[in-house]
């Protein structure tokens, strides 16, 4: 998984220059740049958090996308051992996403969780796309190819979208800042005034060499359009690059159908 990428990305749609952000956290421009480049190893706890108060994510998005346990977490299985017992508990189970999904199921309903301020629940990628938005095993020769198909499925999406008006969108952003965000996936993006979220998927049948940040090549676009700035948003961007380190692009290797694809993401969804 690629933090550096991933801060890169939400600070570009945040609006932030490199210098603004890291002096807003007091830090130098020149170790966030090595951060965002993936030179530097990825912030401490500490800073991500406040990293993330200046993005306006929630901290545990980014504390997943750096692989870090949150001072939450770790806090709580200080003060209640037995909450590690059954975590080893569940991995010597070995249990499947689906059945983790159960296991969730049987906790919000037995012990609902309580709203925290800050900590709005993230927005699920799933029910921004549909089987229509779903493009499986593309044959293309570049990234352009496959950002002019995501284009045209998210365009008939739009009432009185152009197509070509929308895949410039898609490029013009990608030239501020690249959209990969590591394990072979791209979130390519576009604002678009007015316009609800939704999202195209597009599974490549060869992966494409690609300036990814850490060299994989490029298996799986998730192109999204939005008609509003601010946190939900963001927010949106750093799930899919969570999504993408908890192995999206290969779960859906070979999955030859729109409507699995779907499933198989509402499962990786589920696990949150």
């Amino acid at each position: 998984m690629h933090l550096g990428a991933t801060l890169r990305l939400l600070r570009v749609d945040a609006g932030l220059s490199l210098r603004d952000l890291a002096r807003r956290i007091g830090v130098s421009s020149a170790y966030l740049s090595r951060v965002e480049n993936g030179v530097d190893a990825p912030p401490t706890q500490e800073r991500l958090t406040a990293i993330a108060r200046e993005l306006d994510v929630p901290p545990g998005l980014l504390m997943d996308v750096a692989n870090r346990v949150s001072p939450y977490v770790a806090g709580y299985l200080e003060d209640v051992p037995a909450a590690g017992t059954l975590m080893l508990d569940i991995a010597r189970r070995k249990l499947t996403g689906a059945q983790l999904a159960r296991v969730r199921a049987f906790l919000d309903a037995e012990f609902p969780l309580r709203e925290v301020r800050g900590n709005d629940p993230v927005p699920p990628l799933a029910p921004l796309l549909s089987p229509e938005r779903v493009v499986v095993q593309l044959s293309c020769g570049d990234y352009e190819d496959a950002l002019d198909v995501a284009a045209g499925r998210l365009a008939a999406a739009l009432p009185g979208m152009d197509a070509a008006v929308l895949a410039e969108g898609l490029r013009r952003r990608e030239g501020e800042a690249p959209t990969q965000v590591g394990n072979g996936v791209a979130v390519p993006h576009a604002f678009v005034p007015g316009a609800p979220p939704v999202a195209a998927l597009v599974t490549l049948a060869r992966p494409l060499k690609a300036d990814a940040p850490d060299g994989q090549p490029l298996r799986l676009v998730v192109a999204l359009v939005d008609g509003h700035v601010g946190r939900a948003r963001l927010m949106r961007l750093a799930h899919v690059a969570r999504l993408a380190g908890r192995g999206l692009a290969d779960r859906l290797l070979g999955v030859e159908e729109p409507q699995r694809v779907l499933e198989t993401l509402e499962e990786l969804e589920a696990l949150r």
